[in-house]
């Protein structure tokens, strides 16, 4: 960072040896008494994420790096002033969850236990943005809420984590970042950060996605330019290859500083939401092809996990992790920074 620059966030810290690149604190997951059942998204998939990974024997408290609270400061770097009023309304929000009794609760019970930890998980994706820079890659446990846009939220995605992590890098990163990647490999098209950097060429979007099904964001899809579009129940070896092919491609046409690649696992078989049909082999495959590429050509690489919807999601996503680490795509704190 250059020394003219103020850092007016507290959200960059510096991360110790003994710690990895991954994010994550407790103040991720969701309870909101109980109406968070009324959507099929796991809100403790988080929570569930890092508890396999110390299991392993991989992470344990004192190795990750723990976020701070993305302050309105922060939001505002992307969002609209009048977008972040809007969420003191609960109906707003209820729109954006998808959960209509959400209208009747309280703001203030609102604010505290569904927009709090979407707030840390933004923090989080932004300060992954930063340690990847610093040691090659990260991953941040949450994240990935490529829903929504500076204006607007939708899709259970209140904040617009994956463009406020480029524009932080851009702002407070830019002798070291002019030119980004996002490499989007949800089952669902990322409406959100596609209309936030429609028209600008330094910021370049692969988008590999199921278009049957939500969004259908045809005007997004001007900010694409890889644009990848699947049948629904695509499978691993159909949809392994599209990958490989297209991110290979990408990366001739665009030289990024860093990639985001928002990895969602609503590509499994039976996520009814994602309406795919790839394998957890597959979503292991996937993740260690995008990996790899970034790895070869020594790109700095950030990972949000963004949606899926089933029980054994968070088991799947923890075991790619864990993949990554036996096969040497990631490095351990005991190996410090990446040569």
């Amino acid at each position: 960072m250059s020394s003219d620059q103020q850092l007016n966030t507290a959200l960059f810290k510096t991360i110790e040896q003994h710690q990895w690149p991954i994010v994550y604190r407790d103040e991720y997951n969701i309870k909101l008494m109980g109406l968070e059942k009324l959507h099929p998204f796991d809100s403790q998939k988080w929570g569930n994420i890092f508890q396999i990974l110390k299991k392993e024997g991989l992470v344990e408290e004192q190795s990750i790096v723990q976020p701070n609270l993305a302050k309105k400061n922060d939001l505002l770097v992307v969002h609209t002033e009048d977008y972040l009023k809007s969420l003191k309304r609960s109906y707003i929000i209820a729109k954006i969850t998808e959960i209509l009794p959400l209208a009747l609760i309280p703001n203030y019970c609102l604010r505290k236990r569904y927009l709090k930890p979407m707030r840390y998980q933004t923090g989080g994706s932004i300060l992954a943005g930063h340690l990847a820079l610093e040691r090659g890659w990260s991953i941040n446990l949450g994240g990935g809420f490529h829903h929504c846009s500076k204006d607007r939220g939708s899709g259970f995605c209140p904040y617009a984590d994956i463009s406020l992590l480029i524009q932080f890098l851009l702002k407070y990163e830019k002798n070291r970042v002019s030119r980004v990647m996002i490499v989007d490999l949800d089952a669902h098209q990322g409406n959100g950060h596609e209309r936030d950097f429609y028209g600008l060429d330094n910021v370049y979007v692969m988008d590999v996605y199921n278009s049957k099904i939500y969004p259908r964001d045809r005007g997004a899809k001007l900010g694409i330019q890889c644009n990848i579009e699947l049948r629904p129940l695509t499978s691993d070896h159909e949809y392994l290859d599209l990958v490989e092919v297209h991110l290979e491609q990408s990366l001739r046409e665009f030289r990024p500083d860093i990639i985001v690649y928002n990895a969602g696992t609503d590509i499994l078989e039976g996520d009814r939401l994602g309406c795919l049909s790839i394998s957890p082999a597959g979503v292991r495959r996937r993740d260690q092809l995008v990996f790899m590429k970034a790895r070869e050509r020594r790109i700095p690489i950030v990972m949000l996990t963004s949606g899926g919807y089933q029980p054994c999601t968070a088991k799947v996503i923890a075991d790619s992790i864990l993949n990554l680490h036996t096969i040497g795509l990631i490095d351990g704190p005991d190996k410090g920074k990446k040569d």
